[in-house]
């Protein structure tokens, strides 16, 4: 244990001997019961870590008069620690005071990631990272409680990554971390990783939620101690037309079970967690309209071209999860329904009958992972650790469809992909604030398409060996200093490593590679003073093959390599007890390599993100804050030629708690922007056009609303 974890334990202890009534609200990394073996660099064991929270200590009085103490995820000492400058950790309480208008919001808390939507709210959001569109996940890794989240081979886009599932209220912590540089994840993280962790302990409440444009929320949560150990239950609903002329009709609902016991691993005990989570949701969605349409009246700002679009997603989770001293388990089965109804182009291909096509995608997924730790001496560390993934998916397909019913088959396939990765990295102390961190990890993907066109049926495999190398130095107190490099990839999409005939067309068609490589190399500084973190990091990113969203096909393909380089500046303080201020900014330069002269430029790869905000306490009882949300106008095809606005947006929230009761309040969109949440181009035909049209295609930001929540704590 370093000292500062030392002195921050037994601060930690004092201030819960003084305190017998005190609510510790989380936010740092903590584990009451187990910590998913991810991110080992920066999980402390239980003992060390800050409580989740809110919770009572035993024999307390909930109904008390309390004085909370908040600590922040992002104060969380990371030097000595951290591999990266661009590593870190978000606490419930860094978030819980925000204004979230989307569930998949939760990932802008990570530095630099903005997180979208371009169709209904039930779909999985859409994500930017690191000069990335990354779709819907393609090179961001996504977990939940060690259970990975990115689909392999899916219906709608590779690695699509759906976090609507989760509870908000139920997380303890946000971990994250960017780059190709940590061995124990391989598939989906050369742009970053993000993992989401649970709680395994909530003082029982319930709430609700009212807003414009037929919003209404309710969610109830709470645990309780049962045979030796904590019995977690959360359960949330959700509806939600939203601003459009074409009601989103969003009906949500989601649920929580999860058991947690054991001693503490730390000390040789078992510490273990099962659980059982569940989601549907279906939604109408008003996708990405054209700027003509809008333009000439022909439809309004919030209006629709096709009537039917929308979608349905199940999905039911089982995740095991274990820590026996050194070495931690994770186990996950999953079951995953997903239809979408979509029309980017209107009448383009079929001026009768129109463009409609519905994607499908029915699984079960298997996995789990293990990792050991082995101290060898006081200044050796060894990892080693292995995981393991087999998706059965049952039905993947995408057909024609006329007013949301399915006409014509233009492909369907059945695939078994099973993946598994090995790795090993250690951790050697050269000198006093010196530390060098090593790794290599050998990942395997191989796969069985059988496709209702034979000639598309196939097996095969791809792996990849991958080194990581991480320098971590210290020349002064509250000062880390940081060189990394590392191998990573994102898998393709393997019905494209079978393919022979494109279903649609009927020509010839390429096979893609299984593993696209990406290669990355970062320096970094971490200052820590007082109640001040900030970091600067800048970096490189080569990848073999950059996944594009293609407007006019629907759907995501593999194109040229890439190069990125940019900076990232993240700042934390907290200049008074009741006031934080943080501020984050991101440039990215992102480039097709091997292409001719001119046509370079990766469509929809935003260069600048800035995203801040203030939190103001005037009373104890008594939360004010501001967030800002920024980014920049991006290249919308390879000659530069056309590109998309700015989007800006600002949003407000008060929040003041009344014994049990804490009423909150929030403002989205409080300047009322009419700007983008996202933007395409690409060629579509109305009805009544005699001829295709190139044009901006976008999906706007809702208006300015108001929404009011009440949260009764029993």
């Amino acid at each position: 244990m370093h000292n500062e974890q030392k002195m921050h334990k037994a601060g930690a202890g004092m201030a819960k001997a003084a305190r017998a009534r005190t609510i510790l609200f989380l936010t740092g990394p903590v584990a009451l019961g187990w910590t998913p073996p991810l991110f080992a660099h920066d999980d402390p064991s239980p003992d060390e870590q800050q409580t989740a929270g809110p919770r009572i200590p035993a024999g307390a009085d909930p109904a008390a008069e309390r004085d909370p103490i908040i600590v922040y995820g992002r104060a969380i000492e990371q030097i000595g620690i951290a591999v990266s400058g661009s590593q870190g950790t978000v606490g419930y309480a860094d978030f819980d005071n925000v204004p979230i208008s989307r569930t998949g919001e939760l990932v802008e808390n990570v530095p630099g990631v903005i997180a979208t939507q371009h169709s209904g709210s039930g779909k999985a959001n859409q994500y930017f990272l690191r000069g990335f569109n990354l779709d819907h996940g393609t090179d961001f890794a996504g977990f939940v409680d060690g259970v990975p989240i990115n689909m392999r081979t899916h219906g709608h886009g590779q690695g699509y990554l759906d976090f609507n599932f989760v509870i908000p209220e139920t997380l303890e912590r946000i971990d994250y971390r960017k780059g190709p540089y940590f061995a124990d994840v391989g598939d989906f993280s050369a742009a970053g990783t993000v993992s989401f962790v649970t709680r395994d302990t909530i003082e029982p409440f319930v709430q609700g939620e009212v807003g414009a444009f037929g919003y209404v929320r309710g969610v109830a949560a709470g645990s309780t101690p049962l045979g030796g150990g904590n019995l977690l239950a959360a359960a949330e609903i959700q509806g939600y037309d939203g601003p459009w002329d074409l009601p989103e009709d969003l009906h949500r609902i989601a649920g929580l079970v999860k058991y947690s016991g054991g001693g503490n691993a730390s000390a040789g005990g078992t510490e273990y967690s099962v659980q059982l989570n569940g989601y549907d949701s279906r939604w109408t969605s008003t996708d990405q309209v054209p700027e003509r349409a809008v333009e000439s009246g022909r439809i309004g700002r919030f209006g629709f071209i096709d009537p039917d679009l929308g979608g349905s997603t199940t999905r039911i989770g089982a995740v095991a999860n274990a820590a026996l001293g050194d070495t931690r388990l994770n186990a996950f089965a999953t079951y995953y329904d997903f239809q979408l109804t979509s029309n980017f182009t209107y009448f383009l291909d079929d001026p009768v009958n129109g463009d409609e096509f519905i994607q499908r995608d029915r699984r079960m997924t298997y996995g789990g992972a293990v990792s050991h730790g082995i101290a060898l001496g006081r200044s050796v560390t060894v990892t080693l650790g292995g995981d393991l993934r087999y998706d059965a998916i049952d039905r993947v397909g995408l057909y024609e469809s006329v007013g949301g019913v399915a006409t014509n088959t233009i492909r369907q396939d059945q695939v078994d992909e099973f993946g598994f990765g090995l790795y090993g990295e250690a951790e050697v102390r050269l000198a006093p604030g010196l530390r060098a961190i090593g790794g290599l990890r050998y990942d395997r993907i191989s796969y069985d398409v059988s496709a209702d066109l034979a000639v598309n049926s196939g097996s095969g495999h791809g792996d990849l060996l991958a080194p990581k190398l991480a320098l971590a130095w210290q020349p002064a107190r509250g000062l880390e200093l940081y060189a990394n490099y590392g191998r990573g990839f994102h898998s393709n999409d393997v019905r494209g490593a079978a393919i022979s005939i494109d279903p649609a067309s009927g020509d010839p068609a390429d096979p893609v590679g299984v593993i696209a490589p990406a290669d990355g190399v970062e320096l970094g500084a971490r200052v820590e003073r007082g109640g001040l973190t900030a970091s600067l990091v800048s970096y490189y990113l080569s990848l073999e093959s950059e996944l594009v969203f293609v407007g006019d096909a629907g759907n995501t393909e593999a194109n040229d390599g890439s190069r990125r380089y940019g900076v990232e500046a993240s700042l934390f303080w907290r200049p008074l007890p009741n006031l934080t201020v943080d501020a984050d900014y991101a440039y990215t330069d992102a480039r097709f390599v091997d292409v001719p002269d001119g046509e370079f430029y990766i469509p929809n790869a935003v260069p600048e993100v800035i995203s801040g905000g203030v939190t103001w306490s005037p009373l104890r009882a008594l939360s004010l804050t501001a967030r800002l949300r920024h980014f920049g106008s991006a290249p919308l095809i390879e000659d530069n030629s056309v590109r998309s606005d700015p989007t800006t947006l600002v949003n407000l929230g008060g929040y003041y708690n009344v014994g049990r009761l804490r009423l909150g309040v929030d403002i989205f969109n409080i300047f009322d922007a009419e700007d983008a949440d996202i933007t395409y181009f690409y060629e579509s035909r109305l009805r009544d056009e005699p001829a295709p049209i190139a044009d901006r295609h976008f999906h706007p930001v809702e208006p300015r609303q108001l929404r009011a929540s009440l949260r009764y704590t029993f």
